[in-house]
């Protein structure tokens, strides 16, 4: 990777940017990509105090209600190899641009943002169009940016310019109906009708059907590992206009801006958080995903997550050095042995859950993996601060945003694991008593508004009085409890986790479809 330091650069009166010439970095490590003397980049205002986001956002509103109703109704049609040319690009930019719009992501490393575009689309548009059909436009940089990963360390998300995101969304729009039909079932990343709950209930077909033991197969750095060549060359099976694999080609290798400032050039990898990304990290595994079918393999596969079932210990080593020659040698990909292993499906971690067979009934049971459960306690412990300064409603309102969402999401897990359900409910509840005995600070205060809550006079000053106590020890005595009950807190609001999912634990999550004896 050649670095160099950013520069300030000023953006000419028309509103465009002239892109660098390839290779005039200072580091002279990354591939050089012919580019013309014409090329540029198409640049829009940036919000500053004469021009505050604020008034950009209401008139972008208006705006994009107006392309709304303008757009383009033939979109979504069947795309074949001849239809996936630039000009399907082209046409499909609106439609794109809605669709990017209403993911409200952040802005790229020029600062531009979705509502100044929004705004300025109906000039923007012939502009783009006409750049991209006569081949003159590039990419800008992807703002990189880092955020905590569930297992520990940090994962790296690439961010790019508002238009950059427009022409991914179109590209990807074009390309979907390619692959999409010929893509394996058992693969249930970034697919429409297909998700981490669908991928949970093959899993779980897999354990019922005999299959106990897992081949977990980690792939390392997969999305900064991928070979541009032989993504290209997939991508060329179907393609048959050159410009939008020249674009493409253009998207892969653009420059990424670190937080530093520093700009790196790339020669492999797929940057995650394009719109295109996840159809490209697809492609790229379609040929893993085949393999494992060819071999008649059960398997379930979410991004670069995939698990292989067997039937037995010593099956799962064989498949497990099989497939890591075959990823190594043939995708030029790394397993991560440190992470992989053949185990029960009970004891790793998959997509937030784990899976028990019941030897007794042969059910199996999707139950939350030690991973999900931390990560939910530091999460109920991150939205009850001890320092909260607000009201507790508004408390109580973050709480049940964040509750129903995670419920939405782990709901799917057995009744069994209505005991955990319990454990968030009382950890919450317990830090909400602590929050509010820090409001009212006195302990005399506390006892007033106890007894009025129905505590026993006796109760309530006898057990505040004993001893020196924190606030987080007196949120858990008898007579707190007591006042503070799960009552209390329902008719101010609180939604109960249990109560969630008493009504979702007969819940049985989607079938997978189509069935994998159609899959040809």
């Amino acid at each position: 990777m050649a670095q160099q330091k950013s520069e300030d650069r000023v953006v000419p009166e028309g509103g465009v940017m002239p892109v660098e010439r390839a290779g005039s970095s200072t580091g002279g490590q990354g591939k050089a990509v012919p580019v013309e003397e014409t090329a540029v980049q198409l640049c829009l205002p940036i919000a500053t105090a004469e021009n505050p986001r604020g008034a950009t956002r209401r008139r972008s509103r208006d705006r994009l209600g107006e392309i709304r109703a303008g757009a383009p109704k033939a979109i979504g049609k069947t795309g074949t190899a001849a239809s996936a040319t630039m000009e399907e690009v082209a046409y499909r930019l609106t439609d794109a641009l809605l669709k990017v719009a209403s993911n409200e992501g952040a802005p790229g490393p020029d600062g531009q943002t979705i509502e100044v575009l929004c705004e300025q689309w109906p000039v923007v548009l012939p502009r783009l169009q006409a750049d991209l059909l006569a081949g003159r436009y590039r990419p800008g940089g992807i703002r990189r940016v880092f955020i905590p990963k569930a297992g520990g360390g940090q994962r790296g998300l690439g961010i790019p310019d508002v238009v950059d995101r427009v022409v991914q969304e179109a590209v990807r729009q074009v390309l979907e109906p390619l692959w999409e039909p010929t893509f394996h079932p058992s693969n249930h990343g970034f697919r429409p009708g297909r998700s981490c709950h669908t991928a949970i209930a093959e899993a779980k077909t897999h354990v019922e059907d005999g299959y106990e033991w897992v081949v977990d197969l980690d792939l390392e750095k997969f999305f900064d590992l991928v070979c541009h060549q032989r993504l290209t060359a997939k991508l060329a099976e179907r393609v048959a206009d050159r410009r939008v694999l020249v674009l493409i080609g253009r998207m892969l290798r653009a420059k990424v801006v670190l937080p530093d400032g520093v700009v790196i050039s790339t020669e492999q990898g797929v940057p995650q958080g394009g719109p295109l990304s996840p159809l490209l990290s697809n492609i790229v595994l379609d040929e893993f995903d085949r393999e494992l079918a060819r071999r008649g393999h059960r398997f379930v596969r979410y991004a670069d997550d995939a698990k292989v079932y067997v039937r037995s210990e010593r099956a799962g080593r064989r498949v497990m050095a099989s497939l890591t020659g075959f990823v190594e040698g043939r995708l030029r990909l790394k397993v991560n042995e440190a992470k992989s292993a053949v185990a029960r499906p009970e004891d790793r971690h998959f997509l937030g859950f784990g899976l028990r067979l019941d030897q007794q009934s042969g059910t199996v049971e999707v139950l939350l993996s030690e991973r999900s459960k931390r990560n939910a306690m530091e999460r109920v412990r991150q939205l009850t601060p001890r320092t909260w300064g607000g009201t507790l409603i508004s408390c109580i309102s973050r709480i049940n945003a964040w509750l129903r969402g995670w419920h939405g999401f782990f709901g799917i897990a057995s009744a069994s694991e209505m005991q955990m359900m319990r454990k968030i409910d009382a950890h919450l509840r317990r830090r909400l008593r602590a929050i509010l005995l820090r409001h009212w600070k006195r302990k005399r205060t506390i006892a007033r508004r106890l007894i009025k809550l129905g505590v026993p006079r006796r109760s309530a000053w006898r057990q505040l009085y004993a001893g020196r106590k924190s606030w987080w020890a007196l949120s858990h005595t008898p007579a707190v409890d007591h006042g503070l009950n799960r009552a209390f807190f329902r008719k101010r609001g609180l939604v109960a986790v249990v109560d969630l999912h008493h009504r979702a634990h007969q819940h049985i999550v989607a079938p997978v479809s189509p069935q994998l004896a159609l899959w040809g």
